[in-house]
């Protein structure tokens, strides 16, 4: 499948892949990463994990509009900090081209008191890709997520299910959702550039 120039990638949990195919796509594509919201900074961060399995240039790697230092929700990491997010400071970067956006967690994580991160995607208006996982529980977290998306008027690209193959539980989603599984993605042993890219080309470059 070709993929629109910008993209948001969400997910139906955290912990699901949201970053690992938020580079393969940025590799296969030579592309540009943004996560605008990253809580915890004591381990490696998403953008720097991203620029380290791509190899891409540091000025493929734009700024997060907000660094939390606990790995928590973002409303609660913020409020740990004594901040509070506020998206209307998050503002799209139009200059670039093939930007791959990586949310944090899945669309209904809150940001503050009053927003989630779906208010900021339906801000930003792009088309999203879904990263589920492939196995026990996929089915249900998946399908409240498509359809928080759809009733959001949001266009839903697909969704990119990561882990074992599982026929049953893809068939069900797609069938449920009414939407199409672009990707099946195996575990790999190895992270880096050309496995990235291979990747890539195997799913999403035609």
């Amino acid at each position: 499948m070709i993929l629109p120039e910008k993209i948001f990638i969400t997910g139906t949990d955290t912990g699901i892949g949201k970053t690992f195919v938020s580079a393969v796509i940025t590799a296969g594509r030579n592309g540009y990463y943004w996560k605008p919201i990253q809580s915890g900074l004591e381990d490696m961060t998403d953008t720097e994990w991203v620029r380290s399995v791509t190899g891409l240039p540091d000025t493929h790697f734009l700024k997060e509009a907000y660094r939390l230092n606990s790995p928590l929700s973002p409303h609660i990491s913020a409020e740990l900090d004594g901040i509070s997010i506020d998206p209307d400071l998050i503002n799209l970067p139009n200059n670039k081209e093939l930007l791959v956006i990586e949310g944090a967690g899945g669309v209904m994580v809150p940001l503050n008191a009053d927003f989630v991160m779906l208010d900021l995607m339906r801000k930003f208006c792009l088309p999203v890709l879904v990263v589920a996982r492939s196995g026990l529980g996929t089915i249900n977290h998946t399908l409240l997520t498509l359809d928080t998306l759809k009733r959001s008027g949001l266009e839903i690209i697909g969704v990119v299910m990561n882990g074992p193959v599982n026929p049953e539980n893809r068939e069900s989603i797609e069938r449920l959702g009414q939407v199409r599984v672009v990707a099946e993605i195996e575990p790999v042993p190895v992270i880096n550039k050309s496995v990235l890219i291979e990747i890539y080309e195997r799913f999403f470059n035609g």
